[in-house]
């Protein structure tokens, strides 16, 4: 189980996070993989319908336990791109939860395989006991992954431990029993002081910074959000304990954005010093035999000659 960063330990600041890329199966991979390259993290978002599109015969395949034809639907590529996910896909009913589950594993694979310079169907994707998703054989690279209404967001980093989450901007949270519940007596104090159309848009960016952050250090919802908070509006971020006081050091960093005009997603990082110049390519990673093992040649699917151009995934 981790835990936080001691608060005392001061680590180089990480180049600031662009915004949030938004991505399709095409890409732009190469622009993920440059965000990456030069800034030591990237966040990538996309719409639900782009990631299952091309897979109109997935809930066939799922419903059925088989391999649909190779046409234009594209069902033959699942059961290579889900890997260890396939039988749990299979065994889902409701169509809207299989078809998110389908497009966040989709968007995971992709964007790992974009930074690892593998092919999607190669990721390995394997879940710790809360059920954080990680990239098996690949310790040095931290994903985290989100989703609401038609929204999917995933954050990758090689700096150490990162967190993301999403939540729709206009969600009701001012007066209710969840606003009891996640803030600590300074945000409530806090909170206090502010308009009420302003209050419920803070509410809301507490709540994704709460979410983000309690993912990067893996407790997710077990670490309770009214022992840990955020100042409403203040110009740097950091994590307080519930009287006010600093809890976390430099070695963190938060942003907040708003996307697609009705989204709030937010980020927590955590830099432990990781080499800016290291080489995230798995065949580098790894030693030949491993990376053998762990990044199997995939079967000839539709999605391995549908990459962007000039990219090798």
């Amino acid at each position: 189980m981790r835990t936080a960063p001691a608060a005392a330990a001061v680590l180089p600041a990480p180049a600031a996070l662009a915004e949030p890329l938004q991505v399709t199966p095409q890409g732009p991979w190469h622009t993920v993989r440059r965000e990456l390259a030069e800034r030591g993290s990237v966040v990538v978002f996309a719409r639900l319908d782009d990631w299952l599109s091309d897979f109109p015969s997935a809930t066939a395949a799922a419903e059925t336990g088989t391999e649909t034809g190779a046409g234009a639907g594209g069902g033959s590529a699942l059961p290579a791109l889900l890997g260890r996910d396939w039988q749990r896909f299979a065994q889902m009913t409701n169509d809207e939860v299989r078809g998110r589950f389908l497009a966040s594993r989709l968007l995971l694979k992709y964007a790992a395989a974009a930074v690892l310079e593998a092919r999607p169907a190669d990721i390995d994707l394997a879940y710790k006991p809360g059920g954080r998703p990680y990239l098996r054989g690949c310790d040095q690279v931290d994903i985290s992954l989100s989703h609401t209404a038609d929204l999917l967001v995933v954050g990758i980093t090689r700096r150490g431990w990162i967190g993301v989450d999403a939540e729709l901007s206009s969600r009701q949270l001012r007066g209710s029993a969840v606003e009891r519940q996640i803030c600590t007596p300074y945000e409530t104090q806090l909170l206090a002081r502010t308009g009420q159309q302003a209050r419920n848009a803070a509410l809301v960016r507490l709540w994704t910074l709460k979410e983000a952050y309690s993912k990067a250090i893996g407790q997710g919802l077990r670490f309770r959000f009214t022992e840990f908070g955020f100042a409403p509006g203040a110009r740097r971020v950091q994590v307080l304990r519930p009287d006010g006081t600093p809890g976390s050091g430099d070695e963190w960093s938060f942003c907040t954005w708003s996307v697609a005009g009705r989204y709030t997603v937010s980020l927590a990082l955590v830099d432990l010093g990781f080499d800016d110049a290291v080489d995230v390519a798995a065949r580098t990673m790894l030693d030949e035999a491993l990376a053998e093992a762990l990044l199997r040649r995939p079967h000839h699917t539709q999605w391995s000659a549908q990459p962007e151009a000039h990219d090798v995934l």
